[in-house]
């Protein structure tokens, strides 16, 4: 499956585990919430970069104490219509400030490409080449917004209130 992060199809660096697959000692991996709640330590211990699978039916605060050393963390949309991952991503960004990957896992639609960025996802696995090339597209599409969200970028009404006070101080 195309990962798109940067507005790129990228190669991903890590290899995405599942429960019963053995643990290398290093290199990037991604592991289900369920395996890394376990045994996080011992996984975080180890050399190259980790990621957690976080399922939208669980709380995304039982990972709060792990986010200072989480490279990434996957938040899955089993369904188009299932919603939960948006929060879950903005709880991310905005209560506990995470700067590592949010990467949508998933049914990614593209139709729904924009709102996952502005919710604080950076990353896009998506299951044909033809939705990869398109969100590329879609994401440059778009500059400006009315709503505050998740990923950090001012409102328009910020960009026009700090294009004033930089006009009447000088």
């Amino acid at each position: 499956m195309p990962l798109v992060k940067g507005n790129h199809i990228v190669s991903d660096d890590f290899v995405t585990l599942g429960d019963e697959d053995a643990i290398p000692p290093s290199g990037n991996v991604l592991v289900p919430a369920v395996r890394f709640l376990a045994d996080a330590e011992a996984l975080l211990a180890r050399g190259g970069k980790v990621g957690v699978i976080w399922p939208n039916g669980r709380d995304i605060d039982e990972l709060a104490p792990y986010l200072p050393k989480l490279a990434v963390v996957g938040l899955v949309f089993p369904t188009f219509r299932d919603g939960r991952a948006y929060s879950q991503s903005r709880i991310l960004r905005e209560r506990y400030s995470y700067k590592g990957e949010v990467r949508a896992t998933g049914q990614v639609l593209r139709d729904q490409f924009v709102f996952m960025l502005r919710a604080g996802f950076d990353a896009f696995l998506v299951k044909k080449e033809s939705d990869a090339e398109a969100f590329a597209n879609v994401a440059k599409r778009y500059s400006v917004f009315y709503q505050p969200t998740g990923d950090g970028r001012a409102t328009a009404f910020r960009r026009r209130l700090a294009f004033h006070v930089a006009g009447a101080s000088s």
